[in-house]
């Protein structure tokens, strides 16, 4: 929940003017709904994708303050965030309701970045895997395997977010190498991303990694010059 309209104008246009376009990375941005329309028109035409930070479950009716997977659509967005760490904890999303809404953002064509991972106290009880496990069993029960393994997983361990300590690259590849066998046969072409203060300076190690695929951006997106350093780290990679 950060920006305003000058904000996100200037924005894009550092970012634009420094974008060359890629044929080796998928780059998709998450603005507020509210700003949605003002980035799909300047990104209209490129290969940048548009998404939402989050769906409701349902389609339509007396959800006040809600918007809908076919809300976004009609706004441009291509993908929609489900289930960050922030959704969990602050407004209490449990397992059951995150499935809900891979499931109706499948069914509208967005395409799901399901959002996993552990607290301090799972990491130090040694709950990691189970804690993940029953995030991501709880999605492929509901939608099965072939449309889980169709979206894209992020793996950000609440421990890491805003805390300017990222996982190590040991640490997110075991969890990143976890989920892909969670996944199933399937899984070996579903893209695992990391997110939990990744950032210009520990971008490169981690996408150095067998199993970490890209990033989940947090704080640093809000700099264009550092978001676009993090692209380029990516590509090399």
């Amino acid at each position: 929940m950060n920006g305003s309209i000058a904000m996100a104008s200037d924005f894009l246009d550092r970012f634009i003017n420094h974008w060359n376009g890629s044929d080796r990375v998928d780059v998709g941005l998450f603005p507020p709904s509210v700003y949605v329309s003002q980035f799909e028109q300047s990104l209209r035409g490129s290969s940048i994708k548009v998404g939402g930070q989050n769906i409701a479950t349902e389609m339509e009716g007396a959800f006040t303050g809600e918007v809908s997977s076919q809300m976004l659509r009609d706004l441009g967005c291509q993908m929609v965030l489900i289930g960050h760490s922030e959704r969990r904890i602050n407004f209490l999303e449990d397992n059951d309701t995150i499935a809900a809404k891979y499931h109706v953002a499948c069914a509208a064509d967005l395409t799901p970045i399901l959002c996993v991972g552990e607290s301090s106290d799972h990491r130090d009880s040694g709950s990691t895997f189970d804690v993940i496990s029953e995030q991501i069993y709880s999605v492929k029960n509901l939608v099965g395997e072939n449309v889980l393994c169709a979206g894209v997983i992020a793996y950000e361990p609440v421990w890491a977010i805003g805390s300017g300590v990222a996982a190590s690259p040991e640490q997110a590849q075991e969890v990143h190498s976890c989920i892909r066998d969670l996944l199933g046969p399937k899984g070996k072409q579903t893209q695992i991303i990391y997110g939990g203060s990744l950032n210009r300076d520990n971008a490169r190690a981690l996408f150095a990694e067998r199993d970490i695929d890209g990033g989940l951006v947090g704080g640093a997106s809000l700099h264009a010059e550092h978001f676009l350093e993090i692209i380029r780290q990516a590509e090399d990679a």
